[in-house]
Protein backbone atom coordinates (compact mmCIF):
# COMPACT_ATOMS: atom_id res chain seq x y z
CA UNK A 1 0.00 0.00 0.00
CA UNK A 2 1.39 3.40 -0.90
CA UNK A 3 1.03 6.41 1.33
CA UNK A 4 0.01 9.84 0.19
CA UNK A 5 2.99 12.15 -0.16
CA UNK A 6 3.66 14.24 2.88
CA UNK A 7 3.84 17.99 2.79
CA UNK A 8 7.16 19.73 3.32
CA UNK A 9 7.54 21.86 6.39
CA UNK A 10 8.25 25.54 6.15
CA UNK A 11 11.59 25.08 7.91
CA UNK A 12 13.56 24.41 4.76
CA UNK A 13 15.26 21.38 6.36
CA UNK A 14 13.79 18.92 3.91
CA UNK A 15 12.05 17.05 6.71
CA UNK A 16 8.47 16.03 6.24
CA UNK A 17 5.49 16.07 8.56
CA UNK A 18 3.23 13.06 9.00
CA UNK A 19 0.86 12.61 6.06
CA UNK A 20 -2.86 12.80 6.68
CA UNK A 21 -4.01 9.29 7.44
CA UNK A 22 -6.45 7.60 9.81
CA UNK A 23 -3.68 7.72 12.45
CA UNK A 24 -3.31 11.48 12.14
CA UNK A 25 -7.07 12.00 12.44
CA UNK A 26 -7.07 9.79 15.55
CA UNK A 27 -4.26 11.95 16.89
CA UNK A 28 -6.38 15.06 16.32
CA UNK A 29 -9.17 13.40 18.29
CA UNK A 30 -6.62 12.63 21.02
CA UNK A 31 -5.44 16.23 21.25
CA UNK A 32 -9.03 17.43 21.35
CA UNK A 33 -9.78 14.88 24.08
CA UNK A 34 -6.74 15.95 26.12
CA UNK A 35 -7.58 19.65 25.78
CA UNK A 36 -11.21 19.19 26.71
CA UNK A 37 -10.26 16.83 29.56
CA UNK A 38 -8.27 19.72 31.03
CA UNK A 39 -11.31 21.91 30.48
CA UNK A 40 -13.40 19.31 32.28
CA UNK A 41 -11.06 19.24 35.28
CA UNK A 42 -11.34 23.01 35.49
CA UNK A 43 -15.07 22.75 34.87
CA UNK A 44 -15.55 20.55 37.93
CA UNK A 45 -14.09 23.35 40.04
CA UNK A 46 -16.24 25.88 38.18
CA UNK A 47 -19.58 24.16 38.82
CA UNK A 48 -20.61 26.94 41.20
CA UNK A 49 -18.72 29.65 39.29
CA UNK A 50 -21.79 31.63 38.12
CA UNK A 51 -23.08 31.96 41.68
CA UNK A 52 -19.66 32.86 43.06
CA UNK A 53 -18.90 35.25 40.17
CA UNK A 54 -22.24 37.01 40.80
CA UNK A 55 -21.21 37.68 44.43
CA UNK A 56 -18.04 39.49 43.38
CA UNK A 57 -17.75 43.23 43.00
CA UNK A 58 -17.10 43.55 39.26
CA UNK A 59 -15.18 46.14 37.30
CA UNK A 60 -17.35 47.78 34.61
CA UNK A 61 -15.36 46.00 31.88
CA UNK A 62 -15.96 42.48 33.24
CA UNK A 63 -17.77 40.25 30.75
CA UNK A 64 -21.06 38.61 31.72
CA UNK A 65 -20.74 34.99 32.90
CA UNK A 66 -22.29 33.64 29.69
CA UNK A 67 -19.28 34.78 27.64
CA UNK A 68 -16.76 32.47 29.27
CA UNK A 69 -18.09 29.09 28.09
CA UNK A 70 -18.19 29.89 24.37
CA UNK A 71 -14.83 31.68 24.45
CA UNK A 72 -13.15 28.79 26.24
CA UNK A 73 -14.72 26.24 23.87
CA UNK A 74 -13.19 28.03 20.89
CA UNK A 75 -9.84 28.44 22.64
CA UNK A 76 -9.57 24.78 23.66
CA UNK A 77 -10.40 23.76 20.10
CA UNK A 78 -7.72 26.06 18.68
CA UNK A 79 -5.19 24.81 21.25
CA UNK A 80 -5.87 21.18 20.33
CA UNK A 81 -5.53 21.87 16.61
CA UNK A 82 -2.26 23.72 17.23
CA UNK A 83 -0.87 20.83 19.29
CA UNK A 84 -1.94 18.36 16.62
CA UNK A 85 -0.18 20.41 13.95
CA UNK A 86 3.02 20.37 16.00
CA UNK A 87 2.60 16.64 16.70
CA UNK A 88 2.57 16.06 12.93
CA UNK A 89 6.04 17.58 12.63
CA UNK A 90 9.05 15.24 12.63
CA UNK A 91 9.93 13.77 16.02
CA UNK A 92 12.75 15.38 17.91
CA UNK A 93 13.72 17.38 20.95
CA UNK A 94 12.04 20.59 19.76
CA UNK A 95 8.72 18.86 19.17
CA UNK A 96 8.92 17.00 22.48
CA UNK A 97 9.69 20.24 24.35
CA UNK A 98 6.89 22.14 22.60
CA UNK A 99 4.31 19.48 23.37
CA UNK A 100 5.56 19.18 26.96
CA UNK A 101 5.07 22.92 27.39
CA UNK A 102 1.60 22.53 25.93
CA UNK A 103 0.71 19.87 28.51
CA UNK A 104 2.13 21.96 31.38
CA UNK A 105 0.04 24.95 30.36
CA UNK A 106 -3.07 22.75 30.22
CA UNK A 107 -2.43 21.68 33.82
CA UNK A 108 -1.86 25.29 34.93
CA UNK A 109 -5.05 26.30 33.15
CA UNK A 110 -7.11 23.67 34.97
CA UNK A 111 -5.48 24.57 38.30
CA UNK A 112 -6.56 28.21 37.99
CA UNK A 113 -10.25 27.29 38.20
CA UNK A 114 -9.63 25.34 41.39
CA UNK A 115 -7.64 28.16 42.96
CA UNK A 116 -10.14 30.88 42.03
CA UNK A 117 -13.61 29.30 42.01
CA UNK A 118 -13.28 26.33 44.35
CA UNK A 119 -10.73 27.45 46.94
CA UNK A 120 -11.23 31.25 46.59
CA UNK A 121 -7.50 31.96 46.67
CA UNK A 122 -7.15 35.15 44.67
CA UNK A 123 -3.42 35.67 45.15
CA UNK A 124 -2.64 32.05 44.30
CA UNK A 125 -4.91 32.22 41.26
CA UNK A 126 -3.09 35.37 40.16
CA UNK A 127 0.29 33.67 40.58
CA UNK A 128 -1.00 30.68 38.62
CA UNK A 129 -2.30 32.79 35.76
CA UNK A 130 0.99 34.69 35.59
CA UNK A 131 2.86 31.39 35.33
CA UNK A 132 0.23 30.18 32.83
CA UNK A 133 0.76 33.28 30.69
CA UNK A 134 4.53 32.72 30.66
CA UNK A 135 4.04 29.06 29.78
CA UNK A 136 1.58 29.87 26.98
CA UNK A 137 4.03 32.46 25.63
CA UNK A 138 6.82 29.85 25.66
CA UNK A 139 4.50 27.34 23.99
CA UNK A 140 3.62 29.96 21.37
CA UNK A 141 7.31 30.51 20.56
CA UNK A 142 8.05 26.77 20.48
CA UNK A 143 5.04 26.09 18.23
CA UNK A 144 5.87 29.06 16.00
CA UNK A 145 9.37 27.69 15.39
CA UNK A 146 8.04 24.27 14.41
CA UNK A 147 4.90 25.22 12.57
CA UNK A 148 4.10 28.95 12.29
CA UNK A 149 0.36 28.45 11.87
CA UNK A 150 0.26 26.37 15.07
CA UNK A 151 1.89 29.23 16.94
CA UNK A 152 -0.53 31.74 15.48
CA UNK A 153 -3.48 29.60 16.60
CA UNK A 154 -2.34 30.23 20.18
CA UNK A 155 -2.50 34.03 19.88
CA UNK A 156 -6.22 34.31 20.78
CA UNK A 157 -5.51 32.15 23.84
CA UNK A 158 -2.56 34.31 24.84
CA UNK A 159 -4.71 37.43 24.44
CA UNK A 160 -7.52 35.91 26.53
CA UNK A 161 -5.08 34.81 29.25
CA UNK A 162 -3.75 38.37 29.39
CA UNK A 163 -7.27 39.73 29.74
CA UNK A 164 -8.11 37.05 32.33
CA UNK A 165 -5.00 37.98 34.33
CA UNK A 166 -6.07 41.62 34.44
CA UNK A 167 -9.59 40.57 35.44
CA UNK A 168 -8.26 38.17 38.09
CA UNK A 169 -6.09 40.88 39.59
CA UNK A 170 -8.94 43.38 39.62
CA UNK A 171 -11.41 40.93 41.14
CA UNK A 172 -8.89 39.95 43.80
CA UNK A 173 -8.28 43.61 44.72
CA UNK A 174 -12.01 44.46 44.72
CA UNK A 175 -13.01 41.40 46.76
CA UNK A 176 -10.44 40.76 49.51
CA UNK A 177 -13.07 39.18 51.76
CA UNK A 178 -14.12 36.61 49.16
CA UNK A 179 -10.75 36.05 47.47
CA UNK A 180 -8.42 36.32 50.46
Amino acid sequence: MTQAPSHPTGSGTGTRRAPLSPRTWLALAGWLLLSFAAAGVGGIASAQAPQFYAQLVQPPWAPPPGVFGPVWSVLYTLMAIAAWMVWREPAGAARRQALSLFCVQLALNALWSWLFFQWHRGAWALADIALLGACVAATFVAFLRLRPLAGLLLLPYLAWISFAAALSYTLWRLNPGLLG
